[in-house]
């Protein structure tokens, strides 16, 4: 799994609390939770699982951008272990096994269209916004590209799942009733205001535009994805891109962290895990991989606590 902090279980809280979930808290996300728990996160791993043998294995990291090649990760992101798309790229190629199956859901992170402009540039924006979404298809194609190129070598099948970004639009609107609810009481979402802090797009005056540039790299993603199709004819390499993530509906308030607002809750990488999954079919098929369990499907109701610990112990 490549991606950025919307696959990690992160959201903003004290500096010191950010820092440390950013740098410690993997696996407990949509992609890789692996607690028995009924009521915990039904992961994507937890899923295939019960399809096929796997080891899965984790890249994203909180502040990751699609970024071009050769460029250094500041010292925040060396800080929390966190590595742009070409780092993680870096991570796959240079792995032991190349992967059957790469995720990769990336690109959150490279909406703030307002980062380093002057206020006459944020009135102008269009140019701008045309200029970060060339730039993104320069940058996801170049490290896409080499994923290509590895997995046109390999001895076996490969699937790469390319997600869109989130809906920015059904966002803004969660984050309005966010904004009401923390006006009449200060002790919901206590750090909403960290998200507009460290991302300045995030507020109200370029919030329109942020959206807008949401949809235009989605359309750069398809576009890539559309691209590079044309030279994988009769190859063993299966390259989809997917809107099933864009389509949730992240104005629901209890998809979103009751902390920050901004990030995903446990009930949001519920709906995340189920809903990627449900997206793999095609490159499930692809592998030839069946899409029926070969065991029973994990208890996803609520059961007495003995039988909880016995789960929990196997």
């Amino acid at each position: 799994m490549l991606g950025d902090s919307l696959t990690q279980n992160f959201h903003f809280s004290s500096l010191a609390g950010s820092f440390w979930r950013a740098r410690t808290q993997w696996r407990k996300n949509w992609f890789l939770d692996t607690d028995p728990d009924p009521e915990s996160i039904f992961s994507v791993y937890e899923r295939l699982e019960y399809l096929t043998p796997l080891v899965a294995t984790e890249y994203n990291g909180a502040g990751a951008l699609v970024a071009a090649r050769g460029t250094h990760e500041n010292l925040r992101k060396k800080l929390v272990r966190a590595r742009n798309f070409p780092g993680q790229v870096n991570q796959v190629l240079h792995a032991t096994r190349f992967p059957d199956l790469i995720m990769i859901w990336i690109g959150h992170n490279n909406l703030d269209w307002v980062h380093g402009l002057s206020s006459e540039e944020r009135e102008q924006p269009e140019s701008r916004l045309q200029a970060l979404a060339a730039q993104f298809r320069v940058n996801y194609t170049e490290s896409l590209q080499r994923l290509i190129d590895r997995a046109k070598m390999e001895n076996h099948r490969v699937a790469i799942l390319i997600f869109g970004l989130a809906n920015i639009n059904t966002y803004l609107q969660g984050r309005r009733k966010e904004e009401t609810l923390h006006a009449q009481n200060a002790k919901l979402y206590p750090h909403l205001n960290s998200g507009p802090r460290s991302f300045e797009s995030m507020r109200p005056p370029y919030r329109k535009n942020m959206a807008r540039l949401a949809l235009m790299l989605n359309a750069e993603l398809r576009t890539i994805v559309a691209d590079l199709n044309r030279q994988l004819n009769k190859t063993g390499v299966h390259l989809e891109y997917s809107d099933a993530l864009t389509k949730i509906d992240f104005s629901r308030l209890e998809l979103i962290n009751p902390v920050d607002g901004w990030h995903p809750s446990i009930e949001g990488h519920k709906v995340l895990a189920a809903i990627a999954f449900n997206a793999l079919r095609p490159s499930l098929l692809f592998l030839r991989i069946g899409t029926r369990p070969t065991t029973k499907t994990r208890l996803l109701v609520k059961k007495p606590t003995l039988l909880r610990k016995k789960l929990a112990n196997r």
